[in-house]
């Protein structure tokens, strides 16, 4: 099972990805859709079907990623399921936005469903936005990962050689969120 975390400015922009594969066990989440995929899902585009269908095709490596720039890290997930991955968050944009509006919490819980991958988000008083894709129910470890991610980016924020609001390739951030991902998720 797969986690994808996205830090994202009050603009929108990325400042930190995160992909986290949970080796605790879960229950099936393969839909009925993604068993019955035609032979030609074998194709150049077969990360697209597979992930809008609700398959799994995800690499079982971990990788993280900070938005754009020399990072030099691997994508996200597998081949084209990473941009699937990242639309499905920047969709989910539009509905965290309005959970604001409704809901006064930072801790959004579930804002919405797309096909397996579960949205649940969490802003800050600062507007930044802590987006995550799971595929299992796991509020309080969720609410708990969220807080630790939040308190991690406190603690990046005062240092005083990194400008708010710009990408994060802090190696002791990463490590942080990569330990909380692994006790909560």
């Amino acid at each position: 099972m797969s986690h994808h975390l996205f830090l994202l400015s009050p603009s929108d922009t990325p400042l930190y990805q995160l992909t986290h594969h949970s080796t605790r066990p879960t229950q099936n989440t393969a839909s009925a859709l993604s068993s019955n995929l035609p032979s030609w899902s074998t194709s150049a585009f077969a990360g697209t079907v597979a992930a809008l269908s609700g398959a799994s095709s995800v690499s079982p490596n971990v990788s993280a990623q900070a938005g754009g720039g020399k990072s030099g890290v691997g994508p996200i997930g597998g081949g084209q399921d990473r941009h699937v991955v990242q639309m499905i968050a920047n969709a989910s944009l539009d509905v965290i936005e309005e959970a604001m509006k409704l809901n006064g919490a930072m801790y959004l819980k579930s804002v919405e469903k797309f096909n397996e991958w579960t949205v649940s988000a969490f802003v800050t008083p600062g507007n930044m936005k802590f987006v995550l894709l799971h595929e299992s129910k796991n509020d309080e470890g969720i609410k708990s990962f969220f807080t630790d991610v939040w308190e991690s980016y406190l603690k990046a924020l005062m240092n005083p050689f990194h400008t708010a609001h710009t990408v994060i390739r802090s190696p002791v951030f990463d490590a942080r969120v990569r330990a909380s991902a692994k006790k909560y998720l």
